[in-house]
């Protein structure tokens, strides 16, 4: 990876979408404790006698982009504005041992780094030249709401041929990272770090690495995301169309960029010429070949006892670090007795990682960009979404850094060389059968935890389906933005977790950090085992509408999605 993001100037054609945000005013629903079928469905409170019916008005949720949002974002400030640009773009990429056709931000596996300091302004104007819609979710951070990219709840989609400006205040530092929140756009390349460094940093280190892994199907044998999603739902697609339909209100406020297809077009032309550059003519078009008929990629026979047996759905054929498989690594390089803090993000679709650094010892400093107690370890388990960040003292040699896909045996890796020739295959890491750590072991750093308080609402979550079918959903209902958990600005909420289904999820939300219990550290990304639960505190103290959700890309797609609300 790049130690530093590039500063690119934006093109002077480039169309912002301006905020052009959705309606999001519906009722709401009075309970504090809410679960099963309580969740609020937009109706309205009925009571009487003799079938007459008495209707009660209930208060209404805060738009996207509505007052108390826009009040939120000044309380965190406005400083130095930092620059930046993607193209999502079909290209060419090179993983090492082949070359695949597929999507991603401009021609890089991972993206290019997004870096700032807490309390910059971001401004990011994110180009569409994608054949379908997409979006940019800010995964981790806690944002203003109408910039948090979730299409058909904050924000239109950006449409084939248009921008869209991204700008925010970044104020908490941490390890986070982006990607689309449109269909399983995930699992091919769309996806880069996003990197806030603390001005007050208390870390002592000589180098930094960010390390990026990914299991990697797009574009081998033919297959796509898309049709993964067909094989493993019987053909249904997706449950709902992120491209904004049935669901979408009317905007509020000025025109999206997806409304305003010509202008928006010159505004991909201006950042590809920017990022891209203009690419020669490659030779004559030769005989056009019929497309491969994708092969199954349902995982069979794969197990772990880390993850309560199924380890996921999907048999992938590569599993990468920083767009490398490992015939061909990226190479780390240090001095024997540098301390180095490595900075690693699960962009995968539908793997967890068990990770080490082959010789070393790791202490575990943060997780999703907050601080815990410094925790030794040999592994780490890294589900989808989560981040960590761990600090080493450099050996003289040459070491694997390993990332084993938990259950599906086999691996991504980059290496560690100080010096000198070394080998080109490696025996594995006995580290990867040590002491391992998850973030239930966690403690939070005394700074970030929690004020004791007792919650004033709970919210039941139970997630619910199986495989047979692959039908997924929270609460027994799937995936429907106008269906919310109503929760009130200033209230400790509590969400209790239950995992009713014979697989692992690890869940997700947006906007936020919640702790996990007695103590625990501070997570927006959390693993959760089959046939149990987990208790997690937040404070609702960033109005505006939020997903929640399963971050295996499948499931999520499949209806394991639902959405808090703030109410007005």
């Amino acid at each position: 990876m790049h130690a530093h993001s590039r500063r690119a100037v934006l093109g002077a054609g480039i169309a912002a979408a301006g905020s052009g945000l959705l309606g999001a005013c519906s009722p709401s629903v009075p309970p504090n404790t809410l679960g099963g079928d309580g969740m609020d469905n937009n109706g309205m409170d009925t009571a009487g006698k003799g079938g007459d019916a008495v209707v009660a008005p209930r208060p209404q949720y805060v738009a996207p982009d509505g007052p108390e949002v826009l009040a939120a974002e000044r309380q965190r400030g406005q400083g130095p504005v930092r620059r930046f640009q993607l193209l999502a773009t079909p290209t060419t990429l090179d993983l090492g041992a082949r070359t695949v056709k597929s999507w991603a931000y401009g021609d890089m596996l991972p993206g290019q780094e997004i870096r700032v300091t807490a309390g910059d302004t971001l401004a990011l104007t994110l180009a569409n030249n994608l054949p379908q819609p997409t979006s940019l979710h800010w995964h981790g951070i806690r944002l203003r709401n109408d910039m948090d990219g979730a299409p058909g709840l904050t924000q239109r989609p950006v449409g084939a041929g248009a921008a869209f400006d991204y700008r925010f205040t970044a104020a908490h530092p941490g390890t986070y990272w982006v990607h689309p929140h449109s269909g399983v756009q995930l699992d091919r390349g769309l996806y880069a770090p996003l990197i806030v460094e603390d001005p007050k940093e208390p870390l002592s280190y000589d180098k930094e690495w960010v390390i990026v892994l990914d299991d990697w199907l797009d574009g081998v044998g033919g297959s796509t995301p898309d049709a993964v999603l067909q094989e493993l739902n019987g053909g249904r697609g997706p449950v709902m169309d992120h491209g904004g339909t049935p669901h979408v209100p009317a905007p509020v406020g000025p025109a999206t960029a997806a409304a305003r297809p010509a202008n928006a077009a010159r505004g991909v032309a201006a950042v590809q010429d920017e990022v891209k550059g203009k690419k020669r003519a490659k030779g004559k078009k030769g005989r056009a070949k019929a497309a491969p008929q994708p092969q199954s990629r349902r995982l069979t026979g794969g197990s772990s006892t880390l993850l309560g047996g199924v380890p996921g759905d999907v048999a992938y054929p590569y599993y990468l670090a920083n767009g490398r498989t490992p015939h061909s690594p990226q190479v780390f390089r240090a001095k024997a007795g540098d301390r180095v803090r490595i900075r690693i993000i699960n962009a995968g679709g539908d793997t967890a990682f068990r990770v080490a650094l082959g010789g070393h010892e790791m202490t575990v400093t943060h997780t999703d960009g907050y601080p815990v107690v410094p925790a030794k370890t040999d592994a780490l388990l890294v589900g989808m979404g989560e981040r960590y960040d761990v600090l080493v003292t450099v050996k003289s040699g040459v070491f694997p850094f390993a990332a084993l896909a938990e259950g599906k045996g086999r691996s991504a890796m980059a290496v560690l060389r100080t010096g000198g020739k070394g080998p080109r295959k490696f025996p594995r890491p006995k580290q990867l059968d040590g002491k391992l750590l998850t973030a239930a072991r966690l403690k939070a750093a005394e700074q970030v935890r929690l004020t004791p308080r007792e919650p004033d609402r709970t919210i039941r979550m139970r997630f619910t389906g199986s495989m047979r079918g692959y039908h997924w959903s929270i609460n027994g209902r799937p995936y429907d933005p106008a269906q919310r958990y109503p929760v009130r600005e200033g209230e400790r909420v509590r969400m209790t977790f239950i995992n009713s289904t014979d697989m692992w999820h690890p869940f997700h939300l947006h906007g936020h950090t919640f702790a996990l219990p007695d103590g625990g550290a501070r997570k927006d990304t959390a693993i959760l085992l089959p046939g149990t639960r987990v208790s997690v505190d937040f404070d609702a103290d960033n109005p505006g509408l939020w997903m929640i959700h399963c971050h295996n890309v499948y499931h999520s797609e499949s209806g394991m999605m639902t959405v808090l609300g703030y109410q007005r």
